[in-house]
C-alpha cells in the first residue's frame, strides 16, 4: 500500500480509495497516479469487489487539483509523454466496475476531471469544483474540455473552464456535474448506501449497464442499440440472470455471484 493512497476493502464488497496528501489539499502527482493505476489493476481482478469508491483525505479537499511544483520546469514534449504513458483518467472509466467519487471539499483542475472520469458523483454541499487551468494560463489537459460539456452543456463548460470560477456543490447538482449534493456531515453515508445498493447487484450485468451507456458517447443510436442488444442477450447465458429471475418468480432477495 502506497503512502500517498490509502486502499480499503470494506463490507458489501465495496473498495475504498483514498488519495492521502491533506497537507497538499489532496494534490495529484506522479506518486498518486502510479498507486491509483496499481490499485485499479489489483481491484479490476479482485471479485470480492464490486464498486469502488474515490475521495480525499480529511475533510477540506477531495483532489485539488494538479501538484503545479511538477509544472515548473515542465518541457512541452516531457509533459506531453507524461501524459500519454498512462492515462489515469480513462482507466478509471474504462475500469470494468462502477466508481464513485465521494468528493468532500475542493475539487478542482485534475481532481474535477479525475471526478468526472467516475461514472458517479456525490458531493458534500460545502464541496468547491472548477476548472481552474485558465488562471495558469492553461487549459484543461486531463479530459476537462471533452467530458465537461457532456455532463453540463456546452454552455457550462465554455463559463466554468473560461472564467475559472468555483461552483458549490448544490450548484454542481443543479447542472448535472454532480448527481447529489448532501450535507458534509451525511456525505460518507450517502455515499456508502448507494454503493451498498450498486454492489448488491450481478456484477456481470454492471459491466454490461457500464459499457452499455459509455458506448452512447461515442455510437450513432442505431450502433448503440445493437451493441446493447448484443449485451442483453448474452447475459441469458449468465447464473446471475438465472438466479435474478428465480428470485423474482420466487419473491425473494437474489443472491448474485458474478457468473
Amino acid at each position: 500500500m502506497s503512502d500517498v493512497l490509502i486502499v480499503e476493502k470494506l463490507d458489501g464488497h465495496i473498495a475504498k480509495l483514498t488519495v492521502n496528501r491533506p497537507e497538499k489539499l489532496n494534490a495529484l502527482n506522479g506518486a498518486v497516479r502510479c498507486a491509483i493505476f496499481g490499485a485499479l489493476d489489483r481491484l479490476a481482478g479482485d471479485d470480492d469487489v464490486r464498486v469502488v469508491v474515490i475521495t480525499g483525505a480529511g475533510d477540506r479537499s477531495f483532489i485539488a487539483g494538479a501538484d503545479i511544483s511538477e509544472f515548473k520546469d515542465a518541457r512541452p514534449v516531457e509533459q506531453y509523454r507524461s501524459m500519454t504513458r498512462g492515462d489515469m483518467y480513462s482507466a478509471i472509466e474504462s475500469f470494468p466496475k462502477p466508481v464513485i467519487a465521494m468528493i468532500n471539499g475542493f475539487c478542482l483542475g485534475g481532481g474535477c476531471e479525475l471526478a468526472m472520469s467516475c461514472d458517479m458523483r456525490v458531493a458534500s454541499t460545502s464541496a468547491r469544483l472548477g476548472q481552474p487551468e485558465i488562471n495558469l494560463g492553461l487549459i484543461p489537459g486531463a479530459g476537462g474540455t471533452q467530458r465537461l460539456p457532456r455532463l453540463v452543456g456546452e454552455g457550462w463548460a465554455m463559463r466554468l473552464v473560461m472564467s475559472g470560477e468555483l461552483i458549490s456543490g448544490e450548484k454542481a447538482e443543479q447542472i448535472g456535474l454532480v448527481e447529489a449534493a448532501v450535507a458534509p456531515e451525511a456525505l460518507d453515508e450517502h455515499v456508502m448506501e448507494l454503493a451498498s445498493n450498486i454492489a448488491s447487484r450481478s456484477p456481470v450485468a454492471l459491466q454490461a449497464a457500464k459499457e452499455s451507456i459509455l458506448a452512447a458517447r461515442r455510437m450513432p443510436l442505431d450502433e448503440g442499440l445493437k451493441f446493447e442488444r448484443s449485451w442483453f442477450s448474452l447475459l441469458f447465458s449468465t447464473d446471475d440472470m438465472a438466479e435474478g429471475v428465480g428470485a423474482f418468480l420466487e419473491k425473494r432477495k437474489p443472491e448474485f455471484r458474478g457468473s
